[in-house]
Order: C-alpha cells, then sequence, then structure tokens
C-alpha cells in the first residue's frame, strides 16, 4: 500500500505501520514493523480484551462491584467509574461523567488478579498474548495495565485481526465492547478536548462524530480503536473492512494531530 510510505515523512525518529482486512491477511506495511515501541495507553485494548476473556471464563461479572462505591466493571472499562485520570480519586458519581482514567483500569487489573488469583500481567499473557502469538508483547508484573505495554506493529496485527474475527471470544461479546456504552456522556478525550457526547465501548473509544479526532475525516462513525501518548495508534473500521496500526517513539503532540488523520484518509481511499 503506498500511503503506508506516507510514514516516512513523519517527524518522528522510528516509525512501523501496517493494515490488516478483516480476513486477517495483511494489505500492507512497512518501516521496522518487528521493533518495539512502548505502547502508552494502546495497552488499555489489550488489557480491556484480556477483562473480556476473565468475564467469558466466569471469573468476573461485567456489573459486578469494581473500584469506588458504585462502580462496577463495565465502568471500569467504559471510564465511568468516577475515578480521576491518574489518580485514586473520585471526582464523579459511576455512569454520571466520561472521566478518562488511568487510574480506572489499574484497579480494573487488581481486580481481576484477585479474581483470577493470577497478576494480571501474567493474566494477559495466558489469556491473550500466547494464544495469539504476540510473542513480542510485553506488560512486565506490576507495571500499569492502563499504559505500560511494549509491542510490535507484527504483534498488534495479529490483535487486530482477532479483534475483526474473533477465536477467543464469543463474536457477540466483541460486538459489545465495541458498540456505546452509557450513551450520551460528556467527556473529555485526551488531546482532543471536550466531546459531546465522548463515546466509548469497553476498553475501546468509539469514533462515533467526534470532531477534532486523531482518525480521518472519512473514518466511519463505527470506527473503533485508541491512541497513546507515546506516539501510538490502532484503529478497527468495521465499514472499511480493516484496520491500521501506526507505532512511533515520538511522544504524541501537535505533529500527531496533524499527520495521523491524512495518513488514515490516504488509507482508506487506497482500501
Amino acid at each position: 500500500m503506498q500511503s503506508l510510505a506516507l510514514i516516512e515523512n513523519w517527524p518522528v525518529p522510528t516509525a512501523a505501520a501496517a493494515v490488516v482486512r478483516a480476513d486477517g491477511t495483511v494489505a500492507g506495511s512497512r518501516g521496522p514493523t518487528g521493533h518495539r515501541f512502548a505502547l502508552a495507553s494502546v495497552t488499555k485494548p489489550l488489557a480491556a480484551y484480556a477483562a473480556l476473556v476473565a468475564y467469558e471464563e466466569g471469573a468476573i461479572e461485567l456489573d459486578e462491584p469494581a473500584g469506588p462505591e458504585g462502580s462496577t466493571v463495565r465502568h471500569l472499562l467504559a471510564h465511568t467509574s468516577g475515578l480521576a485520570f491518574d489518580e485514586h480519586q473520585v471526582m464523579a458519581a459511576p455512569g454520571t461523567r466520561r472521566l478518562y482514567s488511568n487510574a480506572g483500569f489499574e484497579v480494573l487489573g487488581d481486580h481481576i488478579a484477585k479474581a483470577t488469583e493470577i497478576p494480571f500481567a501474567d493474566y494477559l499473557r495466558q489469556a491473550v498474548l500466547e494464544p495469539l502469538g504476540m510473542n513480542s508483547t510485553f506488560l512486565d508484573g506490576g507495571a500499569s495495565p492502563a499504559k505500560d505495554g511494549v509491542s510490535t506493529v507484527d504483534d498488534l496485527v495479529r490483535f487486530a485481526a482477532e479483534v475483526q474475527q474473533p477465536r477467543l471470544l464469543d463474536a457477540r461479546t466483541v460486538a459489545a465492547a465495541m458498540s456505546v456504552t452509557y450513551p450520551g456522556l460528556k467527556g473529555v478525550l485526551p488531546g482532543y478536548g471536550h466531546q459531546n457526547p465522548n463515546d466509548w465501548g469497553l476498553g475501546f473509544e468509539i469514533r462515533d462524530g467526534k470532531s477534532p479526532h486523531w482518525t480521518g475525516s472519512s473514518s466511519s462513525p463505527r470506527t473503533f480503536g485508541h491512541f497513546g501518548q507515546a506516539g501510538t495508534f490502532l484503529w478497527v473500521d468495521p465499514d472499511a473492512g480493516a484496520a491500521c496500526v501506526a507505532l512511533t517513539d515520538r511522544a504524541f503532540g501537535p505533529w500527531a494531530t496533524e499527520v495521523w488523520p491524512t495518513f488514515t484518509d490516504a488509507v482508506l481511499a487506497e482500501l
């Protein structure tokens, strides 16, 4: 795919990208796809997928109490527990605001570890990474399930293929996770300001009509995924029948808000 060559013009030391179709075939790749990059918040979709495996295994229930009083596993996954961004401090009643929260995912990791009697990093490895052959992806013991993952484009292509054609989970579970949870809630999309509504599924951000946004102007409203402050993103566009992964080693900033949407539109046009 010629559109992937655009990463060579990005103002970053290192970048790699790939596009994977819904049938699991790789439409194209560029850059060092086996290079390990810090994921930052692109760790969250991996952690969320592990939480859904724990749910299907019966270790947890989505609506069981977890986190602040009145909060559930579902609230934590959907950033509606009321916990602050990076502090274990309650800022709102559960289900009333979309407060993007690293702390919430850390509480979620601890909750799953307690329920399964397996440290969360180990559970993630056993439940998601090993079955998908993601052998270059790591979350060290004690690291944050919100932001401390390390992976490669090659590995995330495997994950993006799984999300589009699930093997580890029932397709209905994945469809629910990619649907809006607690519709109509306002909130801040980090790096892009207040959004009304600020829609999310279970661990995955949903594009809908958000503006500005890190995906493209031609991305469908059903597009879901995540970006990270390490200059990383993963999106899946069901209408296009494809997903795209891009990893860099330069922190997110104005450079990313400028080049990412143009890149995504070029990829979608070529598809």
